[in-house]
């Protein structure tokens, strides 16, 4: 800032203490938010945790007994998850199964390292 008062009533120049910030990438924030989002939900946390302690894909009957929801909620939910880029999903006859993806596995790790545990 220009012309602060100094206590004998003069002034002096000094530098704005502020910077202009970099710009934030939008498409980058709009990928990140998808993600986060889909993973704010109780629900699709719970099945993206239990997909991700799996050890070669879960199917979505199994999903529906352990969360105790309707098929069709979790099968609303995991296609969320899978919009946001956080499951694959393979069909084997009329059945899908669930995978977690190498992102979903960096973020759960992150979030153990950070609440300073391991499941």
């Amino acid at each position: 800032m220009i012309g602060d008062a100094i206590t004998d009533g003069t002034t002096e120049e000094t530098e704005t203490c502020c910077t202009p910030l970099e710009d934030v990438d939008s498409d980058a924030m709009a990928t990140d938010l998808q993600v986060l989002t889909a993973m704010g939900n109780d629900t699709r946390y719970e099945l993206l945790r239990r997909i991700s302690n799996a050890d070669d894909g879960v199917c979505v009957c199994d999903l529906e007994a352990a969360v105790g929801v309707s098929q069709s909620a979790v099968s609303q939910a995991l296609s969320r998850l899978y919009t946001a880029g956080l499951v694959t999903r393979r069909k084997e006859g009329s059945w899908r199964y669930y995978e977690p993806t190498e992102t979903t596995a960096a973020l759960l790790e992150t979030l153990d390292d950070l609440r300073g545990s391991h499941e």
